[in-house]
């Protein structure tokens, strides 16, 4: 299997949603867990689950907006990390000329600058450990709807980066996955049915697990096969 004995793996968004399940998921795969979140609290009740999976759990609270505390981040994991997960992330809807252009710089900073700012930082690592990049993204990366536009806009410039940096690194023998999810039940995914007006129906939406057991399958695979681009959806449709 590809993820190494005595892993170390950072997942952000780790506190809720399809980052919490994928930390769960990698906690009996991995010897440590760096889990990066904002609220304190929600990290810790993560980490304790993870670690009844006798894995090292690490909370790590920072703000992913701000680049200061993104570095900081790259400075605790200390070069050595081995599966790179991004999984946090931030959406406003709304139609472009209800939308402020703050919401765009807000998404744009959490969505797409923290993951770059993250993963350059850590490249020297991860290409020392031969190491594997998850990008959570979502179907909006791949084709933008009417009322999220902005998120879109992030979501398809994230693709781009994940695109050219498997380009960039594949010779150095680190995997770069993409993953772009359909609506999953997530507090996420009610907040935006909430501003679109629609009935939350979580039961009829991916589940964060489904997402998470893809992941952590991709993350698994023999050195023999590379996974680039994974597209989920719901199996029930509207």
């Amino acid at each position: 299997m590809s993820i190494p004995p005595g892993a170390v793996a950072v997942v952000t968004g780790a506190t809720s949603g399809i980052g919490r399940a994928v930390a769960l998921g990698l906690g009996s795969h991995v010897a440590t867990l760096v889990l990066v979140g904002r609220s304190a609290a929600a990290l810790e009740a993560t980490a304790e689950e993870v670690r009844g999976a006798g894995c090292d759990a690490r909370p790590y609270r920072a703000d992913l907006s701000r680049d200061d505390e993104v570095l900081r981040l790259a400075e605790h994991v200390a070069g050595v990390i081995d599966v790179l997960v991004h999984a946090a992330g931030t959406i406003t809807v709304g139609a472009v000329e209800q939308t402020a252009v703050e919401a765009l710089d807000a998404q744009y900073r959490v969505n797409l600058r923290a993951p770059y700012v993250l993963t350059r930082a850590l490249l020297p690592a991860l290409r020392a450990r031969h190491g594997q990049v998850v990008f959570v993204n979502s179907t909006a990366g791949l084709v933008a709807q009417a009322g999220v536009a902005h998120y879109a806009a992030t979501k398809h410039a994230l693709k781009a980066f994940a695109d050219g940096l498997r380009a960039e690194v594949n010779a150095a023998e680190v995997r770069v996955i993409s993953v772009y999810p359909g609506r999953t039940a997530t507090p996420m995914q009610a907040t935006v049915h909430a501003a679109e007006g629609r009935a939350y129906r979580p039961e009829r939406l991916l589940q964060p697990e489904d997402v998470a057991a893809v992941v952590v399958n991709a993350l698994r695979l023999p050195r023999t096969a590379e996974v680039t681009d994974v597209t989920l959806r719901p199996f029930a449709k509207p």
